[in-house]
C-alpha cells in the first residue's frame, strides 16, 4: 500500500527504544499530584498492565522533584519528567533517576543552566524531548509569523534543537503539538522533511471523548500512514486508561501495532432481527481482559454474516431464535439465541 516508516535516528527512554524502525511507543501521562506518590504508583502501575510503555510526570514543584525516586522504587516503566522554565527541576528529576525530560532549553534561562542540564543528561544518558506548542510558541516567533503556524512551530523546534546540538547533545525527540488538526500534520510533515530526529506524536488538548478520540484518531492515523511518529501519545480529557485504549485501536487500525480484542459488528439495519448493539456491548465487555491480539465478529445476518468477517479470528452471526459460531469464515455450528454470547465466549477461551 506504499506506506513506510520514516527512518529516524534511535534513542532509548529507560530500555524503550524509540524510532530507528522501532515500534512506536505508546505513551501516557498521569493525572495525579506528582508528590502524592501513592497515586501516582497506583496510575503508573495501572497504565502498565493496560500496555503504556512509557508514562510523563509533571513536575511543577521541589515536592514532585524529589518524589520521583520514591515513585521509581515501585514502577518499572520509564517515566519522563515534564518541566517547565525552572532547570534546578530538572537537575533534581535527574539525580532522582528520571528515564527521559520533556524541557524546552531556549524557556530555562541563561546558557549556563542549560549547560548544567545538558550535561547532567549526558552523563545518565537521558534523552531530552523538545515539546513544541503552537499555544506556547515564542513572542519573537509569533510576531515574525503572526499566529501559530506549521511553519512557526518548525521554527521554534529548530532553535531548541540548534541549542542542544551547539551543546554537542543529540539524544533528541521532538513533538510539534497543536489543537488544530490540519495545522499539526503539516508542522509534523515540514519537519520530518528537514530532520530524522524521533517524533512524539499528538494532537494536544483534543477534548473529552468521544470527540477527543475523533479528533486525536484523525490527525494521528494521517501522520502514521504518512511514517511520521516514533511515540504517541492521545491526549484526552479523561482517565489515563482512555488515552492508552485509544492509542492502541489507532495503531491496531493502521496495522502498527495489535493488543487485545478488535470487535467487528455489523451497524445494523431493517434485516436485523436481534439486538447486535446490546450483544457487542457484551461480548466487549466480557473479553475486556484478554491481551492477546484477536478479532472477534459479532454479525446480525446469518446469510452474509462468516463472508462480511470471514478474516475474524472467531464470530457468532445471529438472526432470531438462533445463530451460527463460526471462525475465519468457517460455520463450526448452530446455537440458540439465548445461547449465541456464552458460545462465542466459550469458544474463544477454550482457544487461548
Amino acid at each position: 500500500m506504499g506506506y513506510t516508516r520514516d527512518n529516524t535516528r534511535r534513542i532509548y527512554v529507560g530500555a524503550v527504544p524509540v524510532g530507528g524502525g522501532a515500534p512506536v511507543v505508546v505513551q501516557s501521562m498521569t493525572k495525579t499530584y506528582t508528590g502524592d506518590t501513592t497515586a501516582t504508583i497506583r496510575q503508573i502501575n495501572r497504565l502498565e498492565k493496560l500496555g503504556c510503555e512509557i508514562v510523563r510526570l509533571a513536575v511543577p514543584d521541589q515536592p514532585s522533584a524529589e518524589a520521583i525516586g520514591r515513585i521509581k522504587k515501585h514502577t518499572r516503566i520509564p517515566l519522563i519528567a515534564d518541566i517547565h522554565f525552572d532547570w534546578r527541576l530538572a537537575l533534581e528529576a535527574i539525580k532522582q533517576g528520571i528515564d527521559g525530560l520533556r524541557i524546552n532549553p531556549g524557556n530555562i534561562g541563561a546558557k549556563w543552566k542549560i549547560k548544567e542540564v545538558v550535561n547532567a543528561a549526558k552523563d545518565k544518558a537521558i534523552p531530552i524531548r523538545i515539546g513544541v506548542n503552537s499555544g506556547s510558541l515564542e513572542r519573537e516567533i509569533l510576531k515574525k509569523w503572526k499566529k501559530p503556524t506549521p511553519e512557526a512551530l518548525v521554527e521554534s523546534a529548530r532553535r531548541h534543537i540548534e541549542i542542544l546540538e551547539e551543546m554537542d547533545f543529540f539524544s533528541i525527540k521532538v513533538s510539534l503539538k497543536g489543537s488544530d488538526v490540519p495545522l499539526t500534520i503539516e508542522a509534523y510533515r515540514i519537519f520530518s522533511e528537514f530532520f530524522n530526529y524521533p517524533t512524539h506524536i499528538g494532537i494536544t488538548e483534543a477534548g473529552p471523548p468521544p470527540l477527543g478520540t475523533i479528533k486525536s484518531s484523525v490527525g494521528l492515523g494521517v501522520l502514521l500512514y504518512l511514517g511520521i511518529g516514533d511515540t504517541i501519545r492521545v491526549s484526552l480529557t479523561a482517565s489515563p486508561y482512555e488515552e492508552v485504549r485509544a492509542a492502541y485501536e489507532i495503531l491496531s487500525s493502521i496495522g502498527l501495532r495489535r493488543k487485545g480484542v478488535q470487535i467487528i459488528s455489523c451497524p445494523t439495519c431493517g434485516r436485523c432481527t436481534i439486538d447486535i448493539i446490546k450483544m457487542a456491548r457484551e461480548v466487549t465487555r466480557r473479553l475486556a481482559g484478554i491481551d492477546r491480539p484477536i478479532t472477534v465478529a459479532v454479525m446480525g445476518c446469518v446469510v452474509n454474516g462468516p463472508g462480511e468477517a470471514r478474516e475474524a479470528d472467531f464470530g457468532i452471526a445471529g438472526s432470531k431464535g438462533e445463530g451460527i459460531l463460526f471462525c475465519k469464515g468457517s460455520v463450526i455450528k448452530k446455537v440458540g439465541q439465548e445461547e449465541m454470547i456464552d458460545e462465542l465466549i466459550e469458544l474463544i477461551r477454550g482457544d487461548l
